[in-house]
């Protein structure tokens, strides 16, 4: 069994989620899930790190250090995971000080590293506080869902995603799904919490876990705004490298979560993404990701 307590759920798709992060101990340390459906074929880079955020917080309790959680994890996705192979989470005790513990992460399918972070957690402590501002933006109830968009249109994917998607976005600014916004800019407002409310027994680790699988999803959007393209571009070609994130406060996955996201650069097939995340006026969390933006035909920008 898990060291880590999973909540079982009774909504899906949610309770598919939770599925995928109650894995099995192989051996100490050692740990393997399996993969949520996709209509890409490949696995959701979400799920495999939230999978390695459980994994990692699995080994303190070993430690016997379970009070400690998790406050960054700095992740490099190396290869695409196949849909029908478990994962294998191979957990590295690094360090374990008076203040934080140290642990490297390792997901591998046929003996091949797919995945690597290194993860620190840390005893709580008081010390100095300050925070970013929230930014100013209509309440989520006023936007249009994207549940319920997707659940409109007719197509394969669309179906998919209505189905599947635990996440509920909501764009400030308009989705870019399916069209380009009218006029390009490099920064975004973003509403998301789960379709469904998690279990009442679920403890603080699962909720930023959690929040580390619904990110994936959505982080390199700023990078499409800028340059007048949709995810549905049809030259667009687009993979998680590598993805930051600090968390600062605590977050509550069954309430709405406002993410401020930007692209302060994108060259060489690359792109930056630069992200915060308020929760009730609370500065909850930062992350950063770079992704591989490759397309053939780049659109005429709006002048």
């Amino acid at each position: 069994m898990m060291r880590i307590s999973i909540p079982t759920s009774n909504d899906e798709p949610l309770a598919a989620v939770l599925n995928t992060l109650r894995m099995k101990v192989k051996e100490s340390n050692s740990f393997e899930g399996n993969n949520l459906p996709q209509f890409s074929g490949r696995v959701y880079g979400g799920q495999v790190f939230a999978q390695a955020v459980v994994a990692a917080a699995s080994s303190l309790i070993d430690a016997g250090m379970p009070e400690r959680n998790i406050h960054s994890i700095t992740a490099a996705f190396l290869r695409p995971g196949q849909i029908d192979e478990p994962i294998t989470f191979d957990v590295e005790d690094v360090l374990d000080g008076r203040s934080f513990s140290t642990r490297r992460i390792y997901a591998s399918q046929f003996g091949q590293t797919i995945f690597s972070a290194r993860a620190s957690f840390q005893a709580q402590q008081p010390g100095v506080e300050h925070q970013s501002a929230m930014p100013v933006a209509p309440p989520p109830e006023e936007l249009e869902s994207s549940v319920d968009f997707f659940a409109s249109l007719d197509l394969p994917i669309a179906r998919f995603m209505s189905s599947t998607n635990a996440i509920d976005m909501r764009h400030v600014d308009g989705a870019i799904w399916t069209r380009a916004q009218k006029h390009p800019t490099d920064s975004t407002l973003l509403w998301f919490k789960l379709r469904n409310p998690m279990p009442r027994e679920s403890d603080q680790l699962l909720h930023r876990a959690i929040l580390a699988y619904a990110t994936d999803q959505f982080m390199l959007e700023p990078i499409l705004r800028m340059h007048g393209m949709s995810w549905l571009h049809p030259d667009l070609s687009l993979a998680t490298l590598d993805h930051a994130i600090w968390w600062h406060r605590d977050v509550d996955m069954s309430d709405w979560v406002l993410a401020e996201l930007s692209s302060p650069s994108a060259q060489g097939g690359r792109g930056l993404s630069i992200a915060k995340f308020f929760q009730a006026g609370e500065h909850i969390a930062t992350m950063a990701q770079e992704g591989m933006v490759r397309t053939r035909n780049l659109p005429n920008l709006p002048q």
